[in-house]
């Protein structure tokens, strides 16, 4: 191949990968409060105060949050702590999901930077150890690559989820999810978590 034309495909190589890049949706988290439901667009206003309109998928995943307690929780459950780093470098957890057996392969598992306040973290794994503290549980998490120790204090917020549908969503209704956004700022998801029986999803 001539140097021009080497030249000419790399450029139109580049041209075609940014144009996927543009079009490529972005991930946003939104938690917030259902103001309203119209169709398959639910109206939120964000925690941040925003008014944002979702697009749900025609076959929407729901999930309810349900309340549990550190009884609930064992070696071998697959759970996912939002924690803040202490001074001495300890993490203490915000708050703690235990994630259905379903999950596994589809909740990333790790130790990752959060957005449920700032400078928070979340450690998805499996527990493989429960020892009492002052106060509280340290567990030690296990996933690939790694292990993390996490204080749960007492009072912590607690949930899992549970199977629900469309009948939750109802302005007042709490929920989390993960959206796409696209590139003229549609807002979608596939999926989320709604507050039932006054029981939010805290993560």
């Amino acid at each position: 191949m001539k140097k021009s034309g080497i030249l000419l495909f790399a450029a139109t190589l580049a041209l075609v990968s940014a144009a996927a890049s543009a079009q490529a949706p972005t991930r946003m988290w939104v938690r917030g409060t259902i103001t309203g439901l119209d169709g398959d667009v639910l109206s939120v206003k964000s925690r941040e105060g925003k008014d944002l309109k979702i697009k749900l998928a025609p076959k929407l995943g729901v999930r309810a949050a349900k309340a549990i307690t550190m009884a609930d929780i064992k070696p071998g459950d697959f759970v996912g702590p939002a924690s803040r780093k202490r001074a001495d470098g300890a993490l203490v957890a915000i708050s703690l999901q235990v994630f259905t057996p379903d999950r596994r392969g589809i909740v990333p598992e790790g130790h990752m930077p959060w957005d449920l306040e700032p400078g928070s973290l979340m450690t998805n794994g499996i527990v493989g150890g429960i020892v009492r503290t002052t106060g509280g549980r340290e567990l030690t998490l296990e996933y690939k690559g790694g292990s993390q120790k996490v204080i749960v204090p007492e009072g912590t917020p607690m949930f899992t989820t549970v199977p629900g549908d469309r009948s939750l969503l109802v302005p007042g209704a709490y929920v989390v999810t993960n959206t796409a956004v696209a590139a003229d700022g549609t807002i979608s998801t596939a999926g989320l978590a709604v507050s039932k029986d006054g029981v939010k999803p805290a993560n």
